[in-house]
């Protein structure tokens, strides 16, 4: 195991020291690889000067495979969301060589974590670079003393100005984040002589927005041309993120995976508890869409008789008393349904994956304060995973706390593309469509998990069918579902599921 220093171009600056090393690897089917992993700093650059340490970990081959018809292996730039999330649920939880322990359907062992070899880690076809955003991870921007000149005391550095050259809070914006994304890879890809490879990015939830905005400012910016596009559990408008009494979508989009959640529970009154989720689909979709936005849309000037059957009809596929949603207007949001659904248990359901519950400590208060089974549950384990990994196995060396979720980011997390305070909320979708039509060859692949109440399958479902496209261009974008939640990728059989049909559509 080696040190290694990210590149230097200022004088008295001394980046933070990465290091490498090498892992072994087996595939599920048999095959083993020797990974040189390389954990370290790329500094981006603002006025010349460094601005910020971003924080990777690059996995590739120690003897990679023969090219095929001229082309060199491909390389996968991997992002997580939040905002605020580094990228250890994705490291960690489906993609990396190695990975934290879970029970086969998702629900935590009890500590400490273990890491174990990835029999389905996507090594076997991509190199990997797992990127840790500025304020998340072991990323950080560049403090004002770090640039004094070697000829500066110690003591003299120690009485200096101690602000930073930039502020954090700089990149935690939409655009800035974004741009500093893009000059990461740009550098990095530059840095490794990695031109002539093809390139994917993948990113989840807050990291399937940035992975749709990304594949068209990375090839109009960066000269940088896209072979796919893979957004997973991604929050593609925000408009579809909260909860209202005026609009119809997140409602309709929410309800097709709480009616899934309680049939899985064996509480809805509409289906049997062990029906296939190909069988409840279409009725759950077909209801959503139909009888239940009409009655949203129109409100009280629909037919009361009509309404009320609706209302009926609804807490039937919800499980949940017919007076509750009545009372809401045929408005369950998820966080109600994830309360009241096994209330008579005493437990509550994930809002990530409505399969997984917890015990409700609080169940005599009017809100919920119960830690979230999936979110706040799952913390601990990906903390001490990624700790594990990088600190005792690769050899990273370094003072700073691995911030895996760090809720800063997300509480001041801002618009900074200078919109008008009439413009409607951020989205992708259009980057996304912009950037199909710029590489007409370029692969989009959107993943969810069934049970997810947070970014729902049927948000990415509807959002495709309004995107317009060409027969031609439609044929490069696909949707795929898992079973599980948000992360679904921890369920032994969707982790399987998910290499199987991504290594086919790399190959």
């Amino acid at each position: 195991m080696t040190n290694e220093s990210s590149s230097n171009n200022s004088v008295g600056y001394n980046p933070p020291k990465g290091s490498t090393a090498r892992i072994d690897w087996a595939s599920r089917d048999g095959k083993s690889e020797e990974i040189e992993v390389i954990a370290e700093w790329i500094v981006l650059r603002k006025k010349e000067k460094p601005s910020a340490e971003i924080f990777n970990t690059y996995y590739r081959l120690v003897q990679p495979q023969n090219s095929k018809n001229g082309i060199r292996r491909a390389i996968t730039f991997v992002l997580n969301g939040g905002p605020g999330a580094a990228s250890a649920y994705l490291h960690l939880g489906g993609l990396g060589p190695q990975r934290v322990c879970f029970n086969k359907d998702g629900s935590k062992l009890p500590p400490p974590a273990k890491l174990t070899n990835n029999t389905e880690s996507w090594i076997e076809f991509t190199d990997l670079v797992f990127i840790d955003p500025v304020g998340t991870g072991f990323s950080r921007v560049v403090e004002s003393d770090a640039l004094a000149p070697a000829s500066v005391s110690a003591a003299q550095k120690d009485t200096s100005d101690k602000s930073k050259v930039t502020d954090e809070k700089e990149y935690y914006g939409l655009n800035r984040d974004l741009e500093s994304l893009g000059e990461f890879i740009e550098r990095f890809l530059s840095k490794y002589k990695l031109w002539d490879v093809p390139v994917y990015i993948a990113g989840e939830s807050y990291g399937g927005f940035r992975t749709a905005k990304l594949a068209r400012r990375l090839q109009e910016k960066h000269g940088i041309g896209l072979s796919a596009v893979i957004a997973i559990s991604p929050a593609l408008e925000w408009a579809l993120l909260n909860d209202g009494d005026y609009d119809v979508l997140r409602s309709v989009d929410t309800f097709c995976s709480m009616a899934l959640g309680a049939a899985f529970h064996g509480r809805s009154r509409v289906f049997k508890k062990g029906d296939s989720i190909e069988k409840m689909r279409p009725t759950i979709e077909s209801f959503a869409t139909k009888e239940l936005a009409h009655a949203l849309m129109v409100g009280t000037a629909h037919e009361p008789a009509e309404l009320e059957k609706v209302f009926c009809k609804t807490a039937d596929f919800l499980g949940l008393p017919e007076q509750m949603v009545k009372r809401a207007h045929g408005r369950i949001p998820f966080w109600r349904f994830s309360r009241e659904l096994l209330r008579d248990q005493q437990r509550i359901v994930s809002w990530y994956d409505a399969t997984l519950t917890t015990i409700d400590p609080y169940p005599d208060r009017e809100m919920n304060e119960a830690p979230d089974p999936s979110l706040v549950g799952d913390e601990h384990i990906f903390e001490s995973g990624i700790n594990q990994l990088l600190r005792a196995r690769i050899g990273v060396e370094t003072e700073r706390r691995y911030e895996s979720l760090n809720l800063e980011v997300y509480t001041v997390w801002k618009r900074d593309d200078s919109k008008h305070a009439f413009d409607g909320p951020a989205g992708s979708v259009d980057d996304l469509r912009y950037a199909m039509s710029l590489n007409p060859e370029m692969k989009v692949l959107i993943v969810h998990g069934y049970y997810d109440m947070i970014t729902p399958y049927f948000s990415s479902e509807r959002l495709v069918e309004q995107m317009k496209l060409l027969p031609e261009s439609r044929r490069n974008l696909t949707l795929k579902y898992f079973s599980g939640g948000h992360m679904f990728y921890t369920w032994e059989e969707s982790r399987i599921a998910f290499r199987d049909y991504c290594r086919n559509y790399y190959e």
